[in-house]
C-alpha cells in the first residue's frame, strides 16, 4: 500500500460543480489540498427547482474549469496525482454523465487509475476526511434527495437501519419554501425565517413516531403546511409576515423532533455493537441547519456518544467528499475501467430492501 495517495475528485451529481484535490499520507490527518464549487443557483432560480437539463449542461461546460482552478489552487499538475475519483451515482442522470465522461477523458490522457464513487458514500465518510472517525460509527445521511441512518463498517460496507419512505427532509425544505414563496435552495430560506417565528403556534405532526424503527416520513408534513397555509390566506386575503416566519418555525421544529427522535432508536440499535468510541455523524446538506445540529448534539449527551458534524463547507455537495472517498476505495486496491456506467440509484446497502421503490433502474435507496 502507497503511504501517500493524492486524487483529484469530481462531482456533478446535481447542480453544484465541483473539483478538488485530497492528499492522505498514512497514519496523518487528510490534507484538503482544494475545494472548488460552482453554484448553480442563480441558473435555476426562476423555475422554483433544478432542471435536470440546464444542470447537465451548466456542468459540461463549467467542469473543466473547476478541474483547472483546483489543480492551481494545490499547486500541482495532473502528473502528480495518482488517480481521478469521480460521482458515478446516485443523481441526476445528465449531471453525473457529465462527470464520469470528464474524469474517463483525463484518466485516458494521463493513463491516471479511474475510480467511481457513491454520492452518498461520499457524504458517508466525510467524517473520516474531517475528524478520522473510526469505523464502526453512525451516520445520519441528510440531504436533499435523501435521508438515512447508516452504521458505516468500512469504506463500502455499510448497514441501513432506515431511512424516509417519501420525501427526504431537504426535499421537503424546498418544497415549503415554494410554497410560502422564498427563494430556493429552501432550507436556508426557511431556517432563516424560522429564526422570527412561534415554533409552537402550528401543531403540525410528528410522522411516524408513533412507529417503531428508525424510519421516516415527512410528505404528510409538507402537506399539513399546505393546508394551514391555505387556511390562513382565506382568512386573511394573503400571508402575512408573522404568518410566514410561524410556519417556517412550526415546520423547522417538527422535522428537528422527528430527526431527534429517531436518532434516539438508531442509537439505541448501534450501540449494541459495543463500539469502543461511539459516534453519530451527520452529513448532507440539512446538516448545515443549526436547530438540528442542536438536537442532535443533545441526543448524543443523553447516549455520551461523541457527536460529529462536518464544517458547512462540507456539509452541501462537494468535491473533496468524493476525492476522499476514492481514496478509501484506491487503498482497497478498487479500480474503475472505461466502462464505469453513470447511475441514477445506487443503494449503499445493496442487501436492505428498497425503502422509495424500485424499477428497471434498480432500488432508489
Amino acid at each position: 500500500m502507497t503511504d501517500s495517495v493524492t486524487i483529484l475528485g469530481l462531482e456533478s451529481s446535481c447542480d453544484d460543480t465541483g473539483a478538488a484535490v485530497v492528499r492522505h499520507v498514512v497514519g496523518e490527518a487528510p490534507e484538503l489540498l482544494s475545494n472548488v464549487v460552482a453554484g448553480q443557483t442563480e441558473l435555476h432560480e426562476a423555475f422554483g427547482g433544478v432542471v435536470p437539463e440546464i444542470a447537465a449542461r451548466a456542468h459540461t461546460e463549467k467542469l473543466d474549469l473547476c478541474v483547472e482552478q483546483a489543480l492551481a489552487e494545490a499547486g500541482l499538475g495532473l502528473g502528480d496525482l495518482d488517480a481521478i475519483a469521480v460521482t458515478a451515482g446516485p443523481g441526476l442522470i445528465g449531471g453525473v454523465l457529465a462527470g464520469v465522461m470528464c474524469a474517463k477523458g483525463l484518466a485516458a490522457g494521463t493513463g491516471l487509475p479511474l475510480v467511481g464513487v457513491n454520492h452518498l458514500a461520499g457524504h458517508a465518510l466525510t467524517p473520516r476526511l474531517t475528524d478520522q472517525a473510526e469505523f464502526p460509527y453512525l451516520m445520519l445521511l441528510v440531504s436533499g434527495g435523501h435521508c438515512q441512518f447508516l452504521i458505516a463498517k468500512g469504506p463500502d460496507e455499510f448497514t441501513r437501519l432506515g431511512g424516509t419512505i417519501d420525501d427526504a427532509p431537504g426535499e421537503a425544505f424546498d418544497k415549503t419554501a415554494k410554497l410560502l414563496g422564498l427563494p430556493q435552495p429552501g432550507g436556508p430560506s426557511v431556517e432563516r425565517e424560522a429564526r422570527e417565528g412561534n415554533p409552537k403556534r402550528f401543531k403540525f405532526p410528528r410522522p411516524l413516531l408513533d412507529r417503531p424503527g428508525c424510519d421516516m416520513s415527512f410528505s404528510g408534513l409538507k402537506t399539513a403546511l399546505l393546508r394551514e397555509r391555505d387556511r390562513l390566506v382565506a382568512e386573511h386575503g394573503g400571508l402575512r409576515v408573522v404568518d410566514r416566519a410561524d410556519l417556517c418555525a412550526g415546520f423547522q421544529a417538527a422535522v428537528t423532533d422527528v430527526l431527534a427522535e429517531k436518532s434516539r432508536r438508531a442509537l439505541r440499535e448501534y450501540m449494541g455493537l459495543a463500539p469502543s468510541e461511539p459516534v453519530l455523524a451527520v452529513a448532507g446538506g440539512v446538516a448545515a441547519n443549526q436547530a438540528i445540529r442542536a438536537a442532535l448534539e443533545t441526543v448524543c449527551a443523553e447516549f455520551d456518544t461523541r457527536f460529529l458534524a462536518p464544517p458547512l463547507a462540507l456539509c452541501t455537495d462537494n468535491a473533496a467528499m468524493i476525492a476522499w472517498a476514492g481514496i478509501e476505495r484506491f487503498r482497497t486496491g478498487h479500480r474503475d475501467g472505461f466502462d464505469l456506467a453513470a447511475r441514477p440509484r445506487w443503494p449503499l446497502d445493496r442487501s436492505a430492501p428498497a425503502m422509495l421503490g424500485s424499477g428497471k433502474k434498480g432500488a432508489k435507496a
